[in-house]
């Protein structure tokens, strides 16, 4: 992935939570670390309590016993901002909570199962570790002060975020690379939902087909003809490859490279709003080389996602029906959603699952309770002994018991991103530490850009000077010898 330029990373850095600025978190102690040793190992935090989450998600926390009281300041000690703290800085991104040793996320204790090893991830980008708060760019733990543990899960990396707010409430390794699976259609949705009419009707092509064998498929057949919105109905409730190639090849124009035009569409919509650890290589979220999200970035697709009407309609459709075709003659039949938060969590608004062997499990759940709307992403997880869809659940209602206005970070919006974006084209950077003129509004004193384009007249003529001189002198020598 592109470095994000200073410019950028400075101003994404710079808008502040209410309260007063974040001074540089204390290094983990021998008593927090401890209480680390404590929370995380085999009795608080087991398979048991994780089951025990999802059976009462709808209490007043997501795990019960001691385990679960202990304050976020003991357990969690590498440096998490509060409600009241600020974001940090760029020109202060190697100091603070990323000093800190770094918290691991509780886990159940289960056996590890076999699956193909990990694609290697694009070297990290301190800037783009950062993009939402200083206190994100961490591979372990990040939870508000004072906070009840969250629960224990197999999902290798997740976040909890407020839609209506743009606060993260607390995430686990936010910004590290993960192998998105079917997630990935959402940032299909994202990109051309609201390009195609859904009463449009499209003919299906033998390419459309093309997908892994043995794949989800809706079951589209080549020659059959669809409406729009069918298309997004088998994408959403079925997960259908099918359906996510024939939306991007018509995205795209509708060609033989309608497709791939629709793929770079998704990598500049995930750039425009902020998901810097995000490259689609598919439409499908199918494995492919260099395909890879971050639990932040998938928050931020899902913001956009749930903005949309048309998107809520569909991921909270229970039941589609696919229409008979015929020619080539084809019956029609009926598919389920197979997302079951909208069936078992009060005030579910729908989500995607996802699996691939190498990806694992990973989900996208979000609810509304009480007048808050919250998403939870997780990326790398097992069935086992939570799924997908429980792991989201247990993170949701972790995120309900916490106080409105909690926050360890931000999401950033797409009108930030642009903004940073603008600077960044017209202001030189500045700083070995990533500051940069663009954010001279987070750092008075430092030069605007008038100040800069001043000083660079100034050196112009300096510069010209010496030249001036020689010239007057061998017009004067000139002028001598013609006397």
């Amino acid at each position: 992935m592109r470095a994000l330029p200073a410019a950028v990373a400075a101003i994404l850095l710079a808008t502040p939570l209410s309260g007063a600025p974040a001074a540089a978190a204390p290094s983990t102690t021998t008593a927090s670390r401890q209480a680390v040793a404590s929370a995380h190992g085999a009795a608080p935090l087991n398979g048991t309590a994780s089951r025990h989450a999802a059976t009462s998600r709808h209490g007043a926390g997501p795990l019960n016993g001691t385990a679960s009281r202990h304050p976020a300041t003991s357990v969690h000690a590498a440096g998490p901002l509060n409600g009241t703290a600020s974001l940090g800085r760029a020109a202060s991104l190697t100091t603070g909570s990323q000093s800190a040793a770094e918290v691991p996320c509780p886990k159940p204790r289960i056996a590890k199962p076999s699956a193909p090893p990990r694609p290697r991830p694009p070297a990290e980008v301190a800037e783009d570790m950062t993009v939402g708060g200083q206190a994100l760019a961490t591979h372990g733990l990040v939870v508000p002060a004072g906070s009840p543990a969250p629960p224990a899960l197999t999902a290798t990396t997740w976040l909890v975020a407020d839609l209506g707010t743009g606060e993260v409430l607390g995430a686990c390794g936010p910004h590290v690379h993960q192998t998105p699976a079917s997630v990935q259609k959402m940032l299909l949705a994202a990109t051309a939902i609201d390009q195609l009419d859904p009463a449009q009707k499209m003919r299906v092509t033998e390419g459309d087909l093309d997908i892994e064998p043995g794949s989800s498929a809706v079951g589209l057949v080549v020659g059959g003809t669809y409406s729009i919105s069918t298309l997004w109905l088998g994408l959403m409730l079925n997960s259908g490859n099918d359906a996510a190639n024939a939306l991007a090849r018509l995205a795209g124009g509708g060609g033989p490279d309608g497709l791939a035009k629709t793929v770079a569409a998704m990598n500049a919509k995930a750039a425009s709003i902020g998901a810097r650890q995000t490259h689609a290589v598919t439409p499908s979220g199918l494995d492919g080389e260099g395909q890879f999200t971050s639990a932040y970035d998938l928050a931020l697709i899902a913001r956009v996602c749930f903005a949309s009407d048309d998107f809520r309609k569909y991921v909270l459709t229970r039941s589609a029906r696919m229409p008979a075709q015929k020619n080539p003659k084809a019956g029609g039949f009926q598919f389920q959603n197979e997302n079951k938060l909208i069936y078992n969590y009060p005030g579910a608004l729908g989500g995607k699952t996802g699996f691939t062997t190498l990806a694992r499990h990973s989900y996208v759940g979000a609810a509304t309770r009480n007048g808050r709307t919250l998403v939870a992403t997780l990326l790398g997880a097992e069935a086992r002994p939570l799924r997908g869809w429980e792991q989201g659940a247990a993170l949701l209602d972790w995120g309900f018991a916490l106080p409105a206005g909690t926050s360890v970070g931000k999401l950033v919006t797409p009108e930030e991103v642009a903004a940073a974006e603008r600077a960044a084209l017209v202001t030189p950077e500045r700083t070995a530490a990533g500051a940069g003129a663009a954010v001279q509004a987070a750092h008075p004193g430092g030069p605007t850009a008038l100040t800069v384009v001043a000083a660079v007249a100034v050196a112009a003529a300096l510069t010209a000077i010496p030249l001036l001189l020689l010239l007057t002198q061998r017009r004067q020598r000139r002028l001598r010898k013609t006397e």
